[in-house]
This record gives C-alpha cells, structure tokens and sequence, in this order.
C-alpha cells in the first residue's frame, strides 16, 4: 500500500514508476469511496489522477506554482498535498473544500470555482514572479471545455508574449460538463486523430541538451520505447500564437506524463502540453456516463430506481413542450444541457437548440441576436455563471429592449459547493436593470406558469429563478396570482419568495403570523405593498443577499408611503457562503421552518 496519511509530493518523487502506478490505482479507490458517501466531482478527478501524480513527481510545489483551472480535476492533487485525511471531510463544513483554495493549503496556487480562469490568473502569477526575481515554473492546467470560454484566449494572447517558462497543460477529454461542441471542439478532435508526427528523437534531445539538467535527462531516457512516444504538432492554433506544443499524449500513461513534463520543463518560453485523458478513469459507470457522473449529491454510487423530478427538469420539459406549439422558442445552454434539464429539447428541436460552449458573455448576446430577429430565446443557466454576464444583460438586451427569457437555475443556496457556486447575487444584479421582471416560484406549477408568463406577458427581459433539487409538488386548487396571501389572524406579516415560501407556510402553524408569498418579485407588486401597509411588524425573509435584494427594496417601497412600523429582514448579509449541506445553509440564516418560526417569535414579542 503506497498510499497513507503520510503521502507528500516529497515521497511521490522518492517512488519508482512502478510504485507510482500503484499509487495512480490507490488514489483512484480512495476518491471513488471518499466521493460516493461525501459527493463531489468524480469523473474529472479520476481522468486526471496521472496528471497530478506525473505533475509533483516533475515540479515542486509550493515553490511551483499548480493553477488548475475549475478545479474539478484537483482531487487527487489535494491528496497528495496533505490532505489525505482531511479529504473525508470533502465538501462538508469544517472540512476541505470541492476546490482548490490558497487559505487552505500553499499548495493550491489560486481559488477556481468558475471556468476558463487559470491562465489568465496564472500568467498574473508568472509576471508577479518575474518582478520578484523568481525563476519557478507556473503551470496551467485547463480542460477542453474550459478552452471554450473566452477568457482562455484572452490569457493565452497575453501570455504568449513572456520570455520565462510558463506551461499550460490542455487536459483534452471530449467534455466540459455536457458533450464539447463548436469549432474548437471538431479542431481538438482533428489534432487527435490526424496529427503528423515526425521523428522526436532528436527534437526531443535537441530540447534537452540546452541545459545541464537536460543533458543528464537525456541521458536517463535515451532509447526508451516512452521518448519516441512524444510528438510535436508542425503546425497549429498554438504554434502560431507563439506556443512550443507537446502532444497529443496519453495523459493516463504515467511514464509518457512524467517524461514529457520533464521536457516542456526545459522550454524558457511558453509552451502547450497537450493530453488526452478519459474521464471518469478507473470507473466504469463513470467511463461510460461521464455527465451523469460529473457531480455527485451525497449519496450512494449505486442509485435508487425511483425517479422524481427536479426544478431543473421541470423546467426543461415544460419548455420542451411550448416550443412544441411555437416554433419561435430556441433553447440556449453554456454546455449545460443536461444541467439545465434541456436534453429533451435538444433531442425533440434540434434545429433551435444551441449549446455555445462555457461562453456565458456570447450566450446572453446571442440570445439578443436571436430575439431581435422574432425568435423567443431562453437561456437555461445557473445563478452562479450568470453573473459573468451583467454587461451583456444591460448592453445588448435591456438597452436593446430585446425580449429573452433566462431561466436561472440553482438559485439561493446550492450546498456543497460552497462560495463560488452560490446562487444569492442573481436578484440583487437583475433587479438593478431597468426592463427586467424577475419570477420567483416555489413549486413545480408554479414554476411552469412563470415560464408560461415570462414568454408570453412580458416585454424585456423576462427571469424565472429556481432553486436545485426536487421540485416541491404544488396542491390541486393551483392559483397563477403574481402574489399569495396566507391569512392566520395574526400580528405580524411574513413576506418571503421562491422555496422559502414552503417553510413560512409550515413555520405560520406555530406561530401567530400571516403569510404573504411573492411569486412575481420584481417589480414589487403594488397589490403586496398594500397588504404590507396594514401590518405594524413586517418580517422578510430572502434566501439571497440582503444589499439590492428584494426584502430591501420592499422596505422601501413601505417607507415611500408613509409606513413607521418595524421591519425585519433576514437574508446573506455582508459575507460569502461556504460549503455545508443547503439544509444547514438555510437554518444559518434563519431561511428553514424552525428559524422562521424563531425570527417571527421574537419580533411578535417586541414592543
């Protein structure tokens, strides 16, 4: 057993091949039972276990500096960097983090949360080195999918330019989260399959004998099977932007790692290493079905039979089926399909379907593009990845006065996931934008009926944000109001939206309280300012930020007509949300039933 509480990228480079193979195996059983029981991003960790075994057998870190890019494919990086113990506490409170974090080890280079980041960030890294006198090398490793996004190229562009070992790694595996689509993707697919490879020997020791270490490397690999494995492409994308490039390798051959990063290690300049890895290595279900095994919610490896559905398939049926009685409706995904619920669309109108890649900035634009044309657009997108798209949103729909719906999946609180997936900024940024009504639902009709109006009654832009998980099952007598009131005789009025409605309705059997639901949230309807004003004690409970939310707007809009009663809100106010379970995120904030019957006891017994 090569694996321990003890492993160190020290002992890693102590190892032979053999016993680092042995160890690429040990670390592939470790994260599938860490995983099944704490949940987390499987199938990119199993497909990069290799990589970051070949990755500190080269390189030292902390001095090296590692950036990878979403973070997805750092688990075995997170071993291996003394975290093996606490890697059983993944994605849980008190414990590590899903992703790479600086405060959490020195050997996590940067936070990456969100795609198309690491060379951007490292090259920032590398310049700050260079004006520190620091000759150690930096390393971004970035996926395919992530090589979709825009800021990946803004970063190559800029870093192509330095005069200093810098090395981005192109984890090429087919996939981001859904099925890689585009032109880079058919571009990707072509190196892979039609390289022209020519003799590397020489390039290879050519390479090497440009330094003394290079030299005594040459002499350690000279005439093994594994030198003449590498190939350098003649002619490419990366070639041209000024890039040396290695590859395509076998990114789960271990010796073929280590040999080629011992060679772009001698490259004083920029320089591309590209590999190709299998995601979900290691694992069958995961190799087979690497979407579904993306991302795993705390539960089993082996899944229960029974099937409900979720907001987000919900969503995506219900859309499914308007675009089956209008053909002006297109489905817009940033390489979420899945995700976001939208496989039935793509598969019934394939012809109005579009997946651009992880290009949250290009989608909302070009939803623009289609709405101005008569085409009715949805973007189905998470809270999270919509906040790159604030400029797009005001420039090219709200001062466009073009008609879009965005479908904000994963709203509110999203667990384990922690700071960087969040869904609490959408409301705060789109209610901030003029043109722009903003749908709240709490249940599964109520989330079709927002849909429904957010295509048909509304001009502008047009947002229904729900939350993840299981869609709460709505009652028979279904009412469409924009609000709902819960009357209880009581003395106080609780204000709330989205699913928090469910846990005010439960809260308001023990507590003497009215209930008034929003459904519509922005703009506030008049009908519940009025029924506010009748109140002496207003409680608003939001599961979003307090700044710009809708619970400070409320009060304000009681304050412009004269209401002096006292007001209460209870929200994310002032702070980032890290991992834990959505259950103990809401009960954090008083959002869950026992908070808000707590809250409203306390107010009702103020004077």
């Amino acid at each position: 057993m090569i694996l321990s509480p003890d492993i160190s990228p020290e002992m890693i480079k102590k190892l032979s091949l053999a016993e680092k193979e042995q160890l690429c195996s040990e670390l592939r059983a470790y994260i599938i039972d860490v995983v099944s029981s704490t949940g987390g991003h499987l199938a990119s960790s199993l497909g990069t276990v290799e990589l970051c075994v070949a990755l500190h057998s080269v390189f030292n870190t902390p001095d090296d500096k590692i950036i990878f890019d979403v973070g997805h494919q750092a688990y075995a990086h997170k071993i291996i960097t003394g975290r093996y113990t606490d890697f059983r506490s993944l994605r849980v409170k008190g414990g590590i983090s899903g992703f790479p974090r600086p405060d959490e080890s020195e050997h996590d280079a940067f936070i990456a949360g969100h795609a198309s980041t690491s060379i951007s960030a490292a090259l920032g890294i590398a310049r700050a080195m260079e004006l520190q006198g620091d000759d150690h090398t930096v390393i971004s490793v970035i996926g395919d999918g992530a090589l979709t996004g825009g800021e990946a190229y803004e970063g190559l562009n800029n870093a192509s330019k330095l005069k200093r070992r810098f090395i981005v790694i192109l984890n090429d595996n087919e996939m981001s989260i859904s099925k890689n689509s585009g032109a880079i993707a058919a571009y990707l697919s072509q190196m892979r399959s039609s390289t022209k490879y020519f003799e590397t020997k020489k390039r290879v020791k050519d390479a090497l004998s440009k330094s003394a270490i290079g030299r005594e490397l040459a002499k350690s690999v000279s005439g093994t099977k594994e030198l003449v494995k590498f190939a350098i492409f003649q002619s490419n994308i990366f070639e041209n932007l000024g890039y040396k490039y290695l590859g395509p390798i076998n990114g789960n051959n271990l010796a073929d790692m280590i040999d080629v990063l011992n060679v772009a290690k001698q490259y004083n300049e920029p320089c591309i290493v590209h590999i190709k890895t299998k995601k979900g290595k290691g694992y069958l279900p995961a190799e087979q079905n690497s979407g579904e095994y993306h991302g795993l919610s705390k539960r089993p490896l082996i899944m229960s039979s029974e099937k409900y559905d979720t907001y987000s398939e919900t969503a995506g049926k219900y859309i499914c089926e308007l675009a089956g009685q209008d053909d002006r409706i297109c489905a817009v995904t940033a390489a979420m399909k899945y995700a976001t619920g939208l496989q039935h669309f793509a598969k019934a109108f394939r012809s109005r379907f579009f997946d651009v890649g992880i290009a949250e900035e290009h989608a909302v634009t070009f939803a623009g593009g289609l709405a101005s044309q008569g085409m009715l657009p949805v973007f189905c997108v998470y809270s999270t990845f919509l906040q790159r798209c604030y400029d797009q949103i005001i420039h090219d729909l709200a001062i466009e006065k073009e008609h879009i719906v965005l479908a904000v999946d994963r709203a509110g609180m999203v667990g384990e996931d922690g700071e960087t997936h969040q869904g609490l900024f959408d409301v705060a940024m789109l209610a901030s934008i003029p043109n722009t009504v903003i749908y709240s639902p709490s249940n599964d009709k109520e989330l079709c009926s927002c849909l429904h109006k957010a295509f048909y009654d509304c001009d502008g832009i047009a947002v229904v944000r729900y939350p993840k998980g299981i869609a709460c099952h709505s009652s028979n007598n279904f009412d469409d109001s924009d609000i709902h009131f819960y009357p209880k005789g009581g003395k106080a009025l609780v204000v709330t939206y989205g699913r928090t409605v469910n846990n005010a309705v439960a809260a308001s059997e023990k507590t003497n309280a009215d209930i008034l639901a929003l459904t519509r949230i922005y703009p506030i309807p008049k009908e519940a300012v009025e029924t506010a004003l009748k109140y002496q004690k207003v409680i608003f409970f939001e599961e979003g930020i307090s700044s710009g939310g809708i619970g400070e707007k409320f009060a304000f809009e009681l304050m412009k007509n004269g209401w002096n009663g006292k007001y209460r809100l209870c929200a994310v106010d002032g702070e980032f949300v890290s991992y834990d379970d959505t259950d103990s995120q809401l009960a954090r904030y008083f959002l869950d039933t026992d908070g808000i019957i707590k809250i409203t006891g306390e107010t009702l017994e103020q004077t």
